[in-house]
């Protein structure tokens, strides 16, 4: 039986929990792999704890060096997090000719293309499965299930506490504010949630996936990213209303223009399996050419599920140690052609706009000059009774297919009519056929 042996980095909530199941599924992984994966160090700053399994004798300790430095071991796991002390012990790892298991996607998002470079240079593996989704093997699937297909589309729900609290709002008719409040007594949200409900944990995910579906670099700072902090109960009924759910999406599209990448909040279809995605589970919808539309559907966080997936890197890396091989499967496609880069104002898209008209003759009229002039069609339109107070009328439009450029110049000349309230919101509208 032949051994690797393994070292941890950080023992938070996903390292305790691979820690346990590295320990505690010993061996269902020997029986199913042939391989021994033994856990000999385990690095954390703060020991004083109880982990809730029990560890051997000798595995605990304060200093991450003993498990960079140790020669038996050949796969280190970094579950630190953060961009700067992680991404120094993951270079270490390397110049000590050990293959990294990470679920950072924060640092991926960031510095992947140098940390992709250092692994091909050092000539070991660098593995990230559950850096995005969690226990949902998106990753494996793109590069290894979904070798054979272009990638034309993928739409992913990947951050649970946003999702968690798009479904109660919808569900029990209560506001952003106080499902956050209640997400954060329960342990779904964390205490400062910008990260999560302003879109920048699924955005960072979004640029992983970009350059495994579309093998173009994408920097983080190229993607568009909005959140759902504000988005108010009567535009989560005004969707459902018209047939629709609002869901926080990652949206990667290739054309024959080009590819672009968007985090936002998306109306999608009640008939489409995505939109019946709830809760704190995640879905990650890829659409390819030779297979079409797929599925992959989950926990996308948690101690476990996301074990689950750093596991299986392990096992990965594992056997191309003992392959003594690395890269067998590229951390990156190529495209050939790569695709171009399709600027946010030049998407096309199809809007849920609402707006606060005057009640008085030809103002919805001046409305659709100023959409008209732009090349924006309207579809729909639901008027809502006007608020007595303020005299004005809640209007709500879905738009045709349109350049983002276009609909937000014409929201800002909009802005500028005595008949235009102040408050405008725009979503996107997504078909999902």
């Amino acid at each position: 039986m032949k051994t690797v042996h393994v070292g941890i980095l950080g023992l938070g909530t996903v390292g305790a929990g691979t820690a346990e199941t590295l320990l505690t599924q010993f061996d269902l992984i020997k029986a199913r792999t042939g391989m021994e994966l033994v856990l000999k160090k385990a690095a954390d700053l703060n020991l004083d704890r109880d982990f809730g399994f029990d560890v051997p004798e000798g595995v605990l300790t304060t200093d991450a060096q003993e498990v960079l430095m140790d020669p038996d071991i050949q796969i280190v796991v970094e579950l630190i997090g953060g961009t700067t002390i992680a991404k120094t012990f993951i270079l270490k790892a390397f110049e000590q000719k050990k293959s990294v298991v990470t679920a950072n996607k924060a640092l991926l998002a960031e510095h992947g293309k140098e940390l992709i470079n250092a692994a091909e240079t050092a000539g070991v593996d660098l593995f990230f499965e559950a850096a995005v989704a969690g226990g949902i093997p998106i990753i494996k699937s793109l590069r290894e299930g979904l070798v054979a297909n272009p990638i034309r589309r993928i739409c992913g729900i990947m951050n649970g506490t946003c999702n968690y609290i798009l479904t109660r709002m919808e569900r029990e008719d209560v506001a952003f504010e106080d499902v956050l409040q209640q997400a954060q007594d329960l342990g779904y949200a964390e205490a400062d949630p910008t990260l999560d409900v302003d879109g920048w944990d699924t955005a960072h995910k979004a640029v992983i996936l970009s350059q495994l579906a579309f093998g173009v670099p994408l920097s983080f700072e190229q993607v568009p990213v909005s959140g759902i902090r504000g988005i108010q109960g009567l535009d989560v009924k005004n969707a459902a209303d018209l047939g629709y759910r609002i869901k926080l999406l990652a949206m990667l599209d290739r054309s024959e223009q080009g590819y672009s990448v968007s985090v936002q909040p998306v109306l999608i279809p009640m008939s489409h399996m995505l939109a019946n995605v709830d809760l704190s589970f995640n879905a990650v919808l890829v659409d390819g050419d030779v297979v079409d539309e797929t599925l992959y559907y989950g926990k996308g966080a948690g101690r476990l599920p996301t074990a689950s997936a750093v596991v299986a890197d392990i096992v990965d890396a594992a056997r191309d140690v003992l392959g003594d091989s690395h890269a067998r499967i590229p951390l990156t496609w190529t495209a050939d052609p790569r695709p171009a880069w399709i600027p946010p104002a030049e998407r096309r898209e199809r809007s849920y706009l609402r707006l606060s008209l005057r009640d008085q003759p030809g103002t919805l009229a001046k409305v659709t000059d100023v959409l008209g002039r732009h090349g924006i069609s309207i579809t729909a339109l639901v008027q809502h009774e006007a608020h007595e107070q303020h005299d004005v009328v809640p209007v709500v439009l879905l738009t045709g297919d349109a350049p983002v450029g276009a609909l937000e110049q014409a929201l800002r000349e909009l802005s500028e009519l005595d008949e235009v309230g102040p408050e405008q919101i725009r979503y996107r509208v997504e078909e999902l056929a």
